[in-house]
């Protein structure tokens, strides 16, 4: 089968709305179907949005392959008679994220793109002869926003097997974008409230050099410089096993994720428990409370004390670790299980 994968990107930001593509691709080239990769550049901003929208639409694949699979927004406005979704977010700031603090403000311009945004998508979503997402909390915004029905596959990791458990050592890891809403400050200020000599590394590089400056001063103010690692670079995926393999456990406490996050598979992957916090959305469905990972109210003295108890207590992180590893088989977290679903 000839397959066009199609998607949207942020120039120079790298990150999950990638992998999902990239591995997906890997595994149908593996499986002997024909595949072309389409990316082009979107940036979410009020003034740009309705014209690179408008340029999407103007495109119509129809020719071209069996079938196309579509990801980010607004990827699903391209036109083919056999489009599939396998979507990952809204733009949302004019979904979910609108009258917060994180959304554009409510003038009447902004009102009336995301009007016309809303109207588009619906329109373009229901075109598809099967609708994905990646997570309950997406699936059930499609529903109330776009009254749109579908079907949650969770996107695996590629090569997992290169994961492992080498121990529990002092160490609770951190990987991903250094951003505000993944909230790598909190953890800062959670380390800075332990009992115990527990240790944090933070990797991964900010898009904002300024926010990164400002997780560098947080550390030296609060005199934890002995006890975090923050490594502001891209880590790739070797490098990723080989850290996760002798940590105490992974900490991922994103603001309203959409999915679980890739770092939260990565933990399960290498037999660690995750650290989470009550808020943070789609990361609760691969995560319970005292099951494979400890969940708390976003704040620093929970955390804090999490981190103590995982530090103490090695018995209750090996066996978090151990379940959380059984939950990727209970959700059907699996190549196999995608392909057959995308490809039926």
């Amino acid at each position: 089968m000839k397959i066009v994968l199609a998607s949207t990107f942020v120039p120079f930001i790298n990150g999950g709305a990638r992998f999902i593509v990239e591995w997906l691709e890997e595994k149908l080239l593996e499986h002997g179907h024909e595949v072309e990769r389409f990316y082009l550049p979107f940036v979410d901003s009020p003034h740009d949005l309705l014209d690179q929208m408008a340029a999407y639409r103007l495109m119509d694949l129809s020719g071209v392959g069996d079938r196309l699979i579509a990801f980010r927004p607004p990827a699903y406005l391209l036109r083919h008679p056999h489009k599939i979704l396998w979507f990952i977010h809204h733009v949302r700031t004019f979904y979910d994220l609108w009258d917060t603090e994180y959304g554009p403000p409510p003038t009447a311009d902004n009102r009336a793109v995301r009007h016309a945004l809303r109207h588009a998508d619906t329109q373009a979503l229901r075109e598809a002869k099967a609708v994905f997402t990646n997570s309950n909390i997406v699936g059930r915004r499609l529903s109330a926003f776009n009254s749109v029905a579908s079907e949650t596959l969770y996107p695996p990791i590629y090569r997992p097997e290169r994961f492992r458990c080498d121990g529990f050592g002092d160490e609770i890891v951190a990987i991903s974008r250094v951003e505000p809403h993944k909230r790598q400050r909190l953890l800062i200020e959670a380390l800075a409230r332990t009992k115990t000599p527990v240790r944090l590394r933070l990797c991964g590089r900010a898009s904002n050099p300024a926010h990164a400056l400002e997780l560098q001063t947080e550390i030296r103010r609060l005199g934890l410089a002995d006890r975090i690692v923050f490594e502001d670079r891209w880590i790739a995926e070797s490098e990723k096993a080989d850290i996760l393999a002798g940590a105490l456990a992974v900490a991922y406490l994103p603001k309203d994720e959409d999915s679980y996050g890739y770092p939260s598979l990565e933990a399960a992957h290498a037999s660690k428990a995750v650290l989470t916090t009550e808020d943070s959305g789609g990361v609760l469905e691969l995560v319970t409370d005292r099951h494979n990972g400890l969940i708390c109210p976003p704040f620093a003295a929970p955390l804090a004390a999490a981190m103590d108890e995982l530090y103490r207590d090695r018995v209750l992180a090996a066996r978090l670790g151990a379940a959380n590893m059984a939950r990727l088989a209970e959700l059907g977290i699996a190549w196999d299980h995608v392909l057959a679903r995308l490809l039926r």
